[in-house]
């Protein structure tokens, strides 16, 4: 039986492109644009709406759920995390979660394999020397990445992503993920393993899962000490994945030889054991920038649209809600 929703009229609670907008008012959905509300704004407004759309910024709580209950039927997330968004609370409402998982990959994707590289050929610090007046050739040599390996935690889209390109580079690639089998693993050029196996071997670990209680601090003292001596790590997934405070020990014994940071628990970051981390001279830290480019602000843009008309049912060309988080909400709709 197909779904119709009925959504008529979408509040835009953070900016996305244009062409969400432009997309969804030619499927005859009216869209209001009111960004970065007080949360008691944001609770008096969503009652007049049937579905949001977020980004990072805006926080869809409990409470906005309850204010919203009755109405409210859809919550877009343009970009792949929801940890913004009550998913719990939204489907005791009956509210669907959906978000745009493979909007975001290459922009990430690619954003990783800089990274990687930025560690092993210190580009970050060079340059800055460059800027101050120096020339510090010897200060700033760095390793080839031909022949390391790099180990990557989570072969979701992103990971296999990474895997393809950085074994062009001429490394071994190995991964680890419960659910990937070693036949997809495998065509994608990774030899998958379990985490006992892979702490001793990577040279580089990049993390691509998102933030449970199962991959909160993945990476922790404890699975250091299991490492080789001057192992470097990448987060561009979900700050919480790696051990903050670990990595920063680790940076002073040795044990870690760089590390780069693109998602931090708090953000932006307040916390001392974050603001260190970021000022080691070891680390190379950006502002969460992982989706941000144009291409992938578009994608994101356009797939929370198209699943919207989806779920409203009156589209023979758009008839995919695959980014659906709480298909148990789904059900009341049927």
């Amino acid at each position: 039986m197909p779904l119709n929703l009925n959504i008529k009229k979408v509040l835009v609670c953070d900016a996305v492109d244009k062409s969400c907008v432009e997309l969804l008012e030619q499927h005859g959905i009216n869209v209001t644009y009111k960004l970065k509300l007080p949360m008691a704004e944001l609770c008096d407004e969503v009652k007049n709406y049937d579905a949001a759309i977020v980004r990072s910024d805006t926080k869809i709580t409990a409470e906005v759920l309850a204010a919203g209950a009755g109405s409210l039927k859809v919550v877009g997330r343009a970009g792949a995390g929801v940890d913004n968004i009550d998913v719990p609370a939204a489907t005791a409402h009956n509210v669907v979660v959906l978000n745009t998982p493979g909007g975001n990959s290459i922009s990430a994707c690619e954003l990783t394999c800089i990274l990687i590289g930025s560690l092993a050929r210190p580009v970050v610090p060079a340059g800055q020397s460059m800027k101050e007046g120096r020339w510090d050739r010897k200060l700033y040599a760095g390793t080839e990445l031909y022949g390391k390996t790099l180990a990557v935690l989570g072969l979701g889209r992103i990971g296999r992503e990474v895997a393809v390109r950085m074994k062009t580079w001429g490394m071994r690639i190995i991964g680890y993920d419960p659910i990937t089998t070693e036949a997809e693993a495998k065509a994608a050029g990774i030899e998958k393993m379990t985490l006992e196996e892979i702490w001793p071997l990577a040279d580089y670990i990049t993390v691509h899962t998102p933030l449970i209680p199962a991959t909160r601090n993945l990476i922790s003292t404890e699975t250091l000490a299991k490492c080789k001596q001057g192992v470097k790590v990448v987060n561009v997934a979900r700050g919480g994945i790696i051990d903050e405070q670990a990595v920063l020990d680790g940076l002073e014994s040795g044990k870690v030889a760089g590390a780069a940071f693109d998602v931090y628990p708090e953000e932006p970051p307040k916390s001392a054991v974050t603001k260190a981390l970021i000022g080691h001279p070891k680390v190379v830290a950006t502002p969460h920038l992982g989706a941000s480019t144009s291409e992938a602000q578009v994608r994101v843009a356009v797939e929370v649209a198209e699943q919207f008309i989806a779920l409203n049912g009156t589209s023979p060309k758009y008839t995919s809600y695959a980014g659906v988080i709480n298909k148990d909400a789904l059900a009341h709709y049927q």
